[in-house]
């Protein structure tokens, strides 16, 4: 997580990632937008050497078929939950922020506000 000081004010900015976009109703029956959003995070790749020869030699073929198969990617970015939005229509028009579904998008946390921005 990014943070950084602004005019005094401790500021977050957090890289998110729209993961599904469903319509809901309220419980006074009125349609809305239920949004989730994930955090994209960036795990730095630890490359651990087995002990034994035999773990090597796995861990070597392991390497090799995730190289050669697209069935086993080697996965260096984890997402984890971060906000679920519950607007009604009016308020997802108030927000004056368009979510597309894959479209990644910085969070900023400050002075008791929450903002979005696309990310570049």
């Amino acid at each position: 997580m990014l943070s950084y000081l602004r005019l005094g004010v401790k500021t977050f900015m957090i890289r998110v990632r729209v993961q599904r976009i469903e319509s809901i109703r309220d419980p006074e029956g009125n349609l809305g937008k239920r949004i989730e959003l994930l955090e994209d995070r960036i795990v730095p790749r630890m490359v651990i050497r087995p002990q034994t020869d035999e773990a090597r030699v796995a861990q070597d073929i392991l390497q090799a078929l995730q190289q050669q198969m697209p069935m086993f990617p080697q996965q260096t970015q984890f997402t984890f939950p971060k906000l679920v939005l519950f607007l009604t229509e009016q308020e997802y028009e108030d927000l004056g922020v368009d979510f597309d579904v894959n479209q990644v998008y910085e969070l900023d946390l400050s002075n008791k506000s929450i903002s979005f921005r696309k990310a570049p």
